[in-house]
């Protein structure tokens, strides 16, 4: 039996989702910019989806666009927001364990002339609000933060930064990655006090290939790809028809899941294991979601137990699926040491695992030090 314990890096695709994609791609194939009704029909569709969503969200249908995933959502804001208002206010501020989606384009942009400021967590591995105001200036035109930290889930103070950022520089555009939140956290776009929200459908048992980005009514972006009129021209291209039916269905299904109860049985089981056991440290902060947990194996590295548990047909991660295996430098800015960020190990949780797959993981791992210390040591 597989233990699937990897749902941060991407979720098993719900069954209803499979049907909603199938059934699209079977009888709603139209292209929904066409004038006929195979056109309508599947622009009606998008339309559905759209609304979906976007209650989800808390937005209107009219301030979702639909991209290819969290990656192009992160890029079109800040890139977008960037060159919509970076001439005269060049200055962008982030914290510093943002997604690879976000930092890497961060420093695109830095190549370009743009100054970015990225605030690092204090001694206690925590963000404050004081920081980020610290960090703007009048010709800061944006602030990107992300929800929850995708390596340690820890959950970044969003609101209380982006509330006060609101009221003392109401020209600053507030973007926030919430791929790692929605449908698993309470909060909504007025919650997080955004103007641009990120989010993805594989990351919540839909599937990979599309996602959305919020923008608020009012917030200028410039397109980062050029072509047609569809979205406003904001997004250009033809939609995704039979992905953005399973991102809907995905979305409903989430409805009927209490991710965050389920998670925080099989996070307790976990933790109350690992403090049973010698040379572990969890690698866990002051404020936190119950669906990932990272931890330190001491003298056994990352991919090395990351493979025996596969052997046992366990699945977890060795930190950001973006990453490929490279030392974290999300766990380097919260000051976890080389040595456990080496040996570091991510745990995420969906409703669908139980208490009983903590307890095989764990004596997976109790039987991985066993056999992989005494090898290394011979």
């Amino acid at each position: 039996m597989e233990i699937y314990l990897d749902n941060a890096a991407t979720t098993r695709p719900d069954p209803a989702v499979i049907r909603a994609v199938s059934g699209c791609m079977e009888q709603t194939w139209g292209n929904p910019s066409s004038l006929h009704g195979k056109g309508l029909d599947a622009e009606l569709l998008v339309n559905v989806q759209r609304k979906t969503i976007a209650d989800a969200l808390g937005c209107t249908a009219e301030e979702i666009l639909f991209t290819s995933g969290a990656t192009e959502s992160n890029n079109l804001a800040l890139r977008g927001v960037a060159s919509a208002y970076g001439k005269h206010k060049p200055h962008i501020v982030a914290s510093a364990v943002e997604h690879a989606s976000v930092d890497s384009t961060l420093d695109a942009l830095e190549a370009q002339g743009f100054r970015v400021t990225k605030v690092f967590p204090d001694a206690n591995g925590q963000f404050t609000a004081g920081a980020f105001l610290d960090a703007v200036t009048e010709d800061t035109c944006l602030v990107s933060m992300m929800a929850v930290e995708n390596e340690t889930g820890h959950l970044l103070p969003v609101s209380a930064v982006f509330r006060v950022l609101r009221r003392r520089y109401p020209h600053i555009i507030r973007h926030c990655d919430f791929v790692q939140g929605f449908m698993k956290t309470a909060d909504t776009v007025g919650l997080l006090t955004a103007d641009l929200v990120s989010v993805s459908a594989h990351k919540i048992h839909g599937p990979k290939g599309v996602g959305a980005l919020y923008v608020r009514k009012g917030v200028r972006l410039h397109p980062v790809l050029t072509g047609g009129r569809q979205q406003k021209g904001l997004r250009p291209g033809t939609e995704a028809v039979p992905l953005i039916a399973g991102f809907g269905e995905a979305v409903r299904q989430m409805q009927t899941y209490d991710v965050w109860k389920q998670a925080e049985r099989c996070y307790d089981a976990l933790e109350k294991r690992l403090a049973e056991m010698e040379g572990i440290t969890v690698n866990r902060f002051m404020s936190g979601v119950p669906y990932i947990l990272n931890f330190s194996v001491e003298g056994i590295r990352s991919e090395t137990m990351l493979h025996f548990l596969e052997s046992k047909s366990i699945y977890v991660s060795s930190g950001s699926a973006c990453s490929k295996g490279a030392r974290s430098r999300v766990l380097t800015a919260y000051g976890v040491p080389d040595d456990r960020a080496d040996s570091a190990l991510r745990v995420s949780f969906s409703a669908e695992n139980t208490v009983e797959d903590v307890h095989a993981l764990a004596d997976a791992i109790a039987a991985g030090q066993q056999q992989l210390i005494h090898k290394n040591t011979k």
